[in-house]
């Protein structure tokens, strides 16, 4: 795999025949969310030749099919702790339409463990209709102790379909599962802002000596026996601050 470089195709292709085993950092994964649309087809081959997964992403109407069929038998075939998963996904949900999704997704997510680098991270972003059966595919594929994170995403500017009638709550987020590889070392960049200066004004409101403003707070400890039950002394009084 060449590097700057965009490749058009079926992603499962693309990983098998151009990206080397541990060769990735970082994977960013926003596959079809199952949503049940339609979006526009943005790309088609010279021929005018749209491969059967192309078709599907752009429709996002995943149906049982022999397509579907064949990725299941592939994915028992190879054995292991993801064969257990997707055996039992399928006597749970039969011949569904979630199922074809999650036999499109499951050797996707195969591929992209393998190309990973041992301290490579990983984030599938998905939604709340397919979330909790693809946390389930990924600690299937990556193992539970790799789950990192399960990060909401409220999409602050999306209309809640809760006003259009629809008798639930609103559906405005998307969820990121966020796993690693295999080692803790994976990297993490925290990132900072600087706070609103009305905030800073509401909330310190504390001067020391130094002129340096502060803010009166609770004291939180790490907590727990796990922790050690830190004890302290504060400002005269003693115990264990959790």
């Amino acid at each position: 795999m060449s590097a700057n470089t965009l490749y058009y195709g079926d992603n499962l292709d693309v990983l098998r025949r151009y990206v080397k085993d541990e060769s990735v950092n970082l994977v960013y994964l926003d596959p079809p969310f199952k949503s049940n649309q339609d979006y526009n087809v943005l790309f088609a081959e010279k021929s005018g030749v749209k491969s059967a997964a192309q078709i599907k992403v752009f429709e996002d109407t995943w149906e049982w099919s022999l397509e579907a069929e064949a990725a299941y038998e592939e994915i028992v075939e190879r054995g292991g702790r993801v064969a257990e998963a997707v055996r039992a996904f399928r006597t749970f949900l039969g011949d569904s339409d979630m199922m074809a999704y999650l036999a499109m997704m499951t050797p996707r997510l195969i591929e992209l463990r393998r190309v990973l680098k041992n301290t490579g991270s990983i984030y599938l972003h998905c939604d709340p209709s397919a979330s909790h059966y693809l946390r389930i595919l990924m600690d299937a594929v990556f193992g539970p102790t790799r789950f990192v994170n399960e990060i909401i995403w409220k999409r602050t500017t999306a209309h809640s379909d809760a006003k259009q009638g629809s008798q639930h709550y609103g559906r405005t987020h998307d969820v990121l599962l966020f796993y690693v590889k295999e080692s803790d070392e994976f990297t993490w960049n925290p990132q900072y802002v600087a706070h609103d200066p009305k905030y800073i004004e509401s909330h310190y409101t504390q001067v020391d000596a130094a002129g340096k403003q502060y803010r009166w707070d609770n004291l939180t400890g790490p907590g727990g026996a796990a922790k050690g039950n830190p004890y302290y002394e504060v400002l005269g009084v003693k115990g264990y601050w959790r």
